[in-house]
């Protein structure tokens, strides 16, 4: 079983390779192209599935602990992320607004990271 530590690892590492595309890629010249819409399917259906498993388990853990992160920073966090993923495609927001959106799922992840290290691995 996957645990909310090894989720909370691999969505960084997404947000990470996000980041760098919205940062180093050219917006799509007709964001209505249906080349570009599939491609953009494709590539982000394994991101929204790992999003889904890592709000399934953080939700899960907030919820039966005594945490320093509450259930609604978990959906919030989820929100932010479903926007990360398609501005860093569509790339269609300003940068400092994408950087606000990126610095909240970090913060949130490090919270849920030091509160499974504070409580030795329960959330495993």
């Amino acid at each position: 079983m996957t645990t909310l530590r090894a989720y909370n690892k691999q969505l960084s590492k997404q947000m990470a390779v996000l980041k760098e595309r919205f940062l180093t890629h050219e917006p799509p010249s007709d964001k209505k192209d249906k080349e570009f819409f599939e491609l953009v399917k494709r590539e982000t259906k394994p991101m929204y599935d790992l999003l889904q498993q890592w709000n399934e388990a953080a939700a899960a853990f907030v919820q039966q602990r005594e945490v320093n992160v509450h259930p609604q920073q978990i959906q919030s966090t989820e929100e932010n992320i479903h926007l990360i993923i398609l501005h860093s495609y569509y790339i269609d927001i300003r940068s400092e607004r994408y950087m606000d959106y990126h610095h909240s799922i970090g913060y949130v992840i490090q919270l849920l990271n030091e509160d499974l290290e504070r409580l030795k691995g329960e959330g495993e």
